[in-house]
């Protein structure tokens, strides 16, 4: 950008403080991108600053935190006065006009995106991602978002699920891999890991090396005879033997872990009553309601999951996700209106959430709304990355949206 062109930028001029870490590149290399605009950048928030932008690598104000933790009170008087602006990262790239030219900002895949990229239940994801198999680079209202080495990731356990190893199964392999790697959390997304068939296979050398801490010799790309390992059957009968001889669960988390549990050999209905119970021990949590509310759908009861969803809303009205997925269950009991609120709703605590644009076009489309649906579309195309599987349905669909 030339220095005439600075001058004229959203920024040329202004002080700017940088808050959090940034998802889309270094701290350095924001600064100079803001300099190169004309910007100022400050060390700290303070007298004055002009914005303060919230970087969205981890998200700093999410629940819990103390805001005086981040602002002084004189820095907070100005936020309320006017004096400064405080925008997120992702604000800050759109008006300067660098969504285009910084692609890593908008190639982010919430938890549905992902579960229908790779085929996989939506419940497999969140599980991975409740494991810490997956981890988000950053969170919106409770919304994880993945990046493309997450997904990468993800990958490679879809492909140990297509060959029937279970998800317990998975992280059983995974944490034998850990022991003999003390100094690496995520094997998976860490190191250079094999996939064969039902095996997880460490590359070191010109050998692999097998959960156990076997080694192999790469000469063969099949399994040798009388190695396969515990299929998920057994390990879930041995799972069930070993809580036969302990005392059950008392507590929420507890129970909570116990449902889990049930839900990944399949018991839906049973890890349904088991969260029921963990509410009755400790209390409804917005969380639990919408674990719950997942449940329900997947055993076909509508109308429970549905009171479940809207009930996780009620206890935390931030809970974008559970906004999303009430409007997909009252669109599909033909509550068009409901929906509508609901995906309406939801966009007011997220405008950048796709999965609602998405919903949204398609409800008001189907409702002979072809403009609104256009708006919504394109929203859509906006905030999702470009192999998002419902990409090219949108971008056939702004085809047909004509008044």
């Amino acid at each position: 950008m030339s220095t005439k062109d600075s001058r004229t930028s959203p920024i040329a001029a202004k002080t700017i403080c940088l808050l959090g870490n940034l998802a889309s590149m270094s701290r350095r290399e924001a600064g100079q991108l803001i300099s190169r605009y004309g910007g100022l950048l400050a060390a700290q928030p303070g007298p004055g600053v002009d914005i303060i932008v919230v970087g969205e690598g981890t998200w700093p104000l999410a629940e819990g935190d103390e805001v005086d933790e981040w602002l002084d009170s004189a820095t907070r008087q100005a936020v309320e006065d006017g004096a400064i602006e405080v925008i997120t990262e992702s604000q800050l790239f759109e008006r300067l006009g660098l969504l285009e030219q910084q692609p890593r900002i908008r190639r982010l895949y919430t938890p549905a995106m992902l579960a229908r990229l790779l085929d996989v239940p939506v419940a497999i994801v969140r599980r991975w991602h409740r494991r810490g198999l997956i981890v988000p680079v950053m969170e919106v209202r409770r919304l994880p978002y993945f990046d493309f080495q997450e997904v990468a990731t993800a990958r490679r356990l879809a492909q140990l699920l297509a060959a029937g190893v279970s998800p317990r199964e998975i992280e059983k392999k995974l944490s034998a891999l850990a022991k003999y790697l003390p100094n690496v959390a995520r094997p998976l997304a860490q190191l250079s890991v094999i996939i064969e068939g039902r095996h997880i296979l460490l590359r070191q050398g010109d050998g692999l090396i097998e959960p156990g801490g076997q080694l192999r010799f790469d000469f063969s790309s099949s399994a040798p005879a009388g190695e396969e390992t515990v299929a998920g059957p057994a390990l879930a009968d041995a799972f069930a033997a070993q809580n036969q001889s302990v005392c059950l669960p008392t507590s929420s988390e507890q129970l909570c872990r116990m449902a889990a549990e049930l839900e990944d050999d399949g018991q839906l209905a049973a890890a349904a009553e088991m969260y029921r119970a963990a509410m009755a021990s400790g209390g409804p949590t917005a969380q639990i309601c919408f674990q719950l509310a997942e449940l329900l759908y997947r055993l076909g009861d509508l109308s429970a999951a549905r009171e479940r969803y809207y009930m996780a809303v009620e206890l935390d009205e931030d809970f974008v996700e559970a906004r999303a997925n009430l409007g997909c269950v009252l669109a599909e009991m033909g509550q068009t209106d409901l929906a509508i609120a609901a995906f309406q709703g939801a966009l007011k605590y997220h405008p950048d959430y796709a999965d609602v644009h998405y919903h949204l076009a398609r409800i008001l489309e189907d409702l002979g709304r072809p403009a609104e649906a256009r708006q919504h579309w394109q929203q859509f195309l906006t905030y999702a990355p470009d192999d998002s599987p419902w990409a090219a349905e949108a971008r056939l669909r702004l085809g047909g949206c004509e008044d």
